[in-house]
């Protein structure tokens, strides 16, 4: 591909329209950046304004972005598998966005813990994706396939490792653009044993947010509040259940 630098000009108003691309698409800059197959810092720079866009990065982001007017029609017309819900990429565009998600920490009890997850399509296999980024734990970062079925109305992250499950299940979006649901998963137990865990969780648009915290929230953090109650919504506005069964002890 050619590598030669676009005049200043053509770079500036290419990158106006990259970056309004992304503000409306709620995509983040790592997620173009990982589409378009260029670094995220070459991405930046150009954005910024500091280097000029390249022939070939231009022609990358354009077809990521599917800006491209000479370009094939893109496999994302078809639908997602019958398994995932059958959707289509036009109806499920709104969800292509980074998320903040919230949910209990599990190491240090009374904290929050916080990353980020992004969706986005991908035209090969053709449906949804997701994937974890700043994860202090970065070994647990989870990727996997998202899943709409009509009949429930509701939204699956479900992450296949080799048979080893793990399943979130989420609302559709509130008019803040928040998904509240559950986590259901394995949490690390004395050794190597692993124990079934389930715990709220809540997805928050991250172009919504101002100055995010990212990571273990302990109390008397700037949003520490304002997470916990996220996570108390999910019950107290019954997103989800947590059911308790006692059994008598016989006399």
């Amino acid at each position: 591909m050619d590598d030669r630098d676009l005049k200043d000009a053509e770079s500036r108003e290419f990158g106006r329209r990259v970056r309004e691309e992304l503000a409306r698409r709620r995509i983040s800059r790592q997620a173009l950046a990982d589409m378009a197959r260029i670094s995220l810092s070459t991405l930046e720079k150009a954005l910024a304004g500091t280097r000029p866009f390249t022939l070939a990065s231009k022609l990358r982001i354009e077809e990521a972005l599917g800006l491209r007017q000479d370009a094939a029609p893109p496999a994302s017309a078809a639908a997602a598998p019958e398994r995932l819900g059958a959707y289509a990429r036009p109806a499920v565009r709104w969800l292509e966005a980074s998320y903040l998600t919230v949910r209990p920490s599990f190491k240090d009890p009374g904290s929050i813990y916080t990353y980020v997850t992004e969706i986005r399509w991908e035209d090969e296999p053709g449906h949804l994706v997701f994937a974890e980024h700043q994860r202090m734990d970065s070994e647990f970062e989870q990727h996997g396939e998202v899943s709409l079925p009509n009949l429930s109305g509701h939204i699956y992250l479900t992450t296949n490792d080799a048979g080893q499950h793990r399943l979130i299940v989420l609302s559709r979006p509130t008019i803040s653009g928040a998904m509240y649901g559950l986590l259901a998963t394995l949490e690390v137990g004395h050794g190597s044993q692993l124990v079934p865990a389930c715990c709220p969780i809540v997805l928050t648009p991250m172009a919504r947010l101002d100055d995010p915290e990212i990571g273990v929230i302990a109390e008397g953090s700037k949003h520490y509040d304002a997470y916990r109650a996220l996570l108390e919504q999910t019950t107290s506005r019954d997103f989800a259940r947590f059911h308790l069964s006692t059994i008598a002890n016989p006399d």
